[in-house]
């Protein structure tokens, strides 16, 4: 008994914030119930290749000169890393420099003094396939930061991603938080040509190519444009931190921390390059090219580019939460409106209120008081479940709604196994203490075995579906946990209570819907429960 009023206590308490709108605990409302914005991606797997093999280019170039190697033509594509080895001399320091990659799955073939890296066709596929795994993971990241609260993230097909976020409603938070995923935030340092960059508008692409550069534009929309080398000092795989802070002119800027690798080869390139410029650039755009005064060491620098205090704080948790392996765009945007989603709980509603009153009405017509007692434990179920998604935070969507209103039929279904048992019991001639006894010793059994089965499968869905069907499962599971407790715990324990009052009745008719016989009402005075 004292369980079930624990229960009674708990239910209603974590339930009320949900069901009032009140502070406290509450359940989130899903894309389908609450409206919001849908997002097809598609993530460009190539382009996170390329960037794969700059990475590696720039890795070896900072290699090479601490090695002392001398080496021509370095450059990076879509095909690997190419490089000339003019001096053979070098080859047993450059294989020393090469042996690490090689362990990593890299090919390196050599023809004449012509070097090639890159991987071979299972190995970009590997590739491709922890690429949309790290651009999910990084997705989620950002927005958890952003404050969305439940997003759905989810794989479709070989290269695309749906993102789900409920709650989104004026065209602003729209905009923002699709900036905010579709962002790469690829942050590299780059080395500015300076003696080909005042030539840079009379240079074709050709010529561009064979210096092994490449020219961007600023990300203020200034005019001109800057010649820089192709290979990066560092990219942002080396940035551990991102935070906004202020200029001397009061201005947001966002601050950067690198880690000993970057902040150790920040601090050599800045060392031997004083007098000229390095270029901070951020997805491709130059946003501030300024000249190195000194040696730069404790591996942090800042990004400024006329910010307003959100784009600073949105770009800080792009860079924070990592660099997009790959760019992603919007394949297809879809806007489901509030006015949808309270249609879905109005029906919803509807058919689980109506179910339940149903249900209840059979129980307590059938069964008289025990069916009464069942209605009350039904009850108890459902404040249940709402209090445990509302503590743990869970998002409710529509099939999750269906899991509720299919949880009311199995714990309804519990009932009656339990209240036949007693039925059967009592029309054996049993003491109402043997019934109960009997009646719920062999219910267990059964309910027990066939809400185990029910577990399983529930956990199951939910450990390998996705999205809708998570919902279903996760209500579905709390619910068969919630009536295992309300109907064999709960209501054995009320029957323990009323146990006198119900042995000094004559005619067990009103208690349990049954007919008994004369000699029941004298037996039924003697037992214990």
């Amino acid at each position: 008994m004292l369980a079930f009023l624990i229960a009674l206590v708990v239910g209603v308490g974590f339930s009320l914030p949900s069901l009032l709108q009140t502070k406290g605990p509450k359940i989130t409302l899903g894309l389908d119930l609450r409206g919001g914005l849908s997002l097809l991606l598609g993530v460009q797997l190539e382009e996170a290749l390329k960037n794969k093999y700059s990475s590696m280019a720039a890795s070896l170039d900072y290699a090479f000169k601490k090695g002392n190697l001398l080496v021509q033509n370095l450059r990076s594509s879509l095909q690997g890393v190419e490089f000339d080895l003019p001096d053979k001399d070098d080859v047993k320091a450059l294989n020393q420099i090469l042996e690490g990659l090689r362990k990593d799955g890299v090919q390196v073939s050599i023809e004449q003094d012509h070097y090639t890296l890159g991987l071979d066709f299972p190995k970009i596929q590997e590739f491709h396939q922890q690429t949309i795994a790290q651009v999910i993971s990084t997705i989620r990241n950002r927005l958890d930061q952003f404050g969305l609260a439940e997003p759905t993230v989810l794989q479709q097909g070989k290269d695309a991603i749906l993102v789900q976020l409920p709650g989104i409603k004026t065209i602003q938070e729209e905009q923002r938080a699709k900036g905010l995923i579709t962002k790469s935030a690829h942050l590299q340092m780059m080395a500015v040509d300076e003696e080909k960059d005042p030539y840079v508008h009379e240079l074709s692409e050709e010529e561009i190519q064979k210096l092994g550069d490449v020219v961007l534009s600023y990300a203020d929309n200034r005019a001109g444009k800057l010649l820089l080398k192709a290979v990066p000092i560092l990219d942002g795989e080396m940035l551990t931190d991102a935070q906004v802070v202020y200029d001397q002119n009061n201005q947001p800027v966002v601050s950067f921390t690198l880690n000993a690798q970057g902040a150790h080869i920040f601090g050599d390139f800045s060392g031997a390059n004083v007098g000229k410029r390095m270029a901070v650039v951020l997805d491709n755009k130059v946003y501030s090219a300024p000249y190195i005064r000194e040696r730069i060491g404790g591996g942090s620098g800042q990004i400024s580019g006329s910010f307003s205090v959100e784009q600073a704080s949105d770009l800080a948790i792009a860079l924070r939460s990592g660099v997009l392996s790959a760019p992603i765009v919007v394949l297809e945007k879809r806007i489901i409106g509030p006015s949808l989603g309270a249609d879905s709980i109005k029906t919803s509603i509807v058919a689980l209120i109506g179910g339940f009153v149903m249900v209840m009405a059979f129980m307590i017509v059938y069964y008289a008081m025990a069916g009464v007692i069942a209605s009350v434990a039904l009850i108890v179920n459902l404040f249940l479940i709402i209090a445990v998604m509302a503590l743990f935070g869970a998002t409710l969507t529509l099939p999750g709604m269906a899991g509720i209103v299919l949880t009311v039929g199995m714990a309804v279904d519990a009932n009656i196994i339990i209240n036949e048992r007693i039925r059967e019991g009592l029309r054996a001639n049993e003491s109402v203490a043997q019934a109960l006894y009997s009646g719920y010793l062999n219910a267990s059994r059964a309910i027990f075995d066939s809400n185990l089965t029910s577990l399983i499968a529930s956990f199951l869905l939910y450990a390998y579906g996705t999205g809708p069907i998570k919902g279903f499962a996760l209500t579905t599971g709390i619910g068969i946990l919630a009536s295992i407790l309300t109907a064999i715990v709960g209501t054995q324990g009320f029957y323990q209570a009323i146990l006198p009052k119900l042995s000094r009745k004559k005619n067990l008719y009103f208690w349990f819907g049954v007919q008994t016989s004369p000699k029941h009402s004298k037996k039924a005075l003697h037992g214990t429960f």
